[in-house]
């Protein structure tokens, strides 16, 4: 299967969000971390992404007689490339922005079934109308890459905790003279 149709879906993304920063887990550790999936459909899908290279073994062990294998991410499998994403339909991007809202409801959702605090953890989900120029929009995309990306290479660690971070930018209108907006 092709590596951009493995990541469009919502379990397999929610596994590839799991298995980043180098993690190695077995399917009974992600069953832990997405309760909400059945075993089977998690099976399912962790075999789905082994075959389609994006999940590979890191080890095996004998667990009460069955084999537990432990999974590492590929990472550089586990992306869609600029070109590809730029050769996209107007229903690839659908289905793809589709997904990605599916997998941050189900992750929104397994936040919430847990104890949380969203005050304390600083959960933010707003949504702000900015005008920018296309020189704007260029700076700003590259000044929040340049943020993200530093934090990415962050391993796990006992003070850490995974963040799912989905920035989000379209324009919500067609392209136009705003100053004509303001006119009486």
């Amino acid at each position: 299967m092709d590596p951009v149709d493995l990541l469009l879906h919502p379990v397999r993304l929610r596994i590839v969000h799991a298995m980043s920063g180098g993690r190695t887990l077995t399917t009974a550790r992600l069953s832990e971390l997405m309760p909400d999936v059945s075993k089977a459909t998690l099976y399912r899908h962790v075999g789905l992404l082994a075959e389609g290279g994006l999940l590979e073994v890191d080890g095996e062990q004998r667990v009460r007689g069955a084999v537990e294998r432990t999974y590492r991410l590929r990472r550089a499998r586990a992306v869609i490339d600029a070109e590809t994403a730029a050769s996209a339909s107007a229903e690839d991007h659908r289905r793809a922005f589709a997904t990605a809202m599916a997998t941050l409801l189900a992750e929104f959702n397994a936040y919430l079934d847990r104890d949380p605090d969203p005050a304390r953890d600083l959960v933010g989900y707003r949504q702000h109308a900015i005008w920018l120029s296309p020189r704007e929009r260029a700076e700003m995309i590259g000044e929040l890459r340049d943020v993200i990306v530093s934090r990415m290479a962050n391993e796990p660690a006992p003070d850490r905790t995974r963040h799912l971070l989905s920035p989000i930018l379209f324009p919500a209108e067609s392209p136009g003279d705003p100053a004509a907006d303001h006119q009486a």
